[in-house]
């Protein structure tokens, strides 16, 4: 059984036990958190509508905090002398997937 949730203006497909990186969010480690599912896959079953997916549910725990890789940036104007550097680090919440339930 798996499922596909909406979070943080992406979607992933997760399963029971999986880990992954999720956009930070406002929960304290231990913290139980609820996803949208936007699909759930049983078997043959798929719920995908509206109507279908009203009692389903995706729960998480937060496992910790985490950080994506250092991107490096750089904008010039050409003949102004104007020139730019920045950088940037993604933070993320590292979430186990624990139940998926149909409902």
């Amino acid at each position: 059984m798996y499922a596909v949730i909406a979070t943080g203006g992406k979607q992933e497909r997760v399963a029971e036990g999986q880990r992954l990186n999720v956009e930070k969010l406002s929960a304290a480690e231990g913290e139980e958190v609820s996803f949208t599912p936007v699909l759930v896959v049983d078997g043959d079953v798929v719920l995908a509508t509206p109507a279908e997916l009203v009692g389903a549910s995706v729960a998480g725990r937060v496992v910790g905090a985490a950080k994506g890789p250092k991107i490096n940036g750089f904008t010039y104007k050409r003949r102004t002398n104007q020139r730019r550097r920045f950088g940037h680090r993604q933070h993320y919440t590292v979430v186990e997937i624990t139940r998926i339930a149909r409902g």
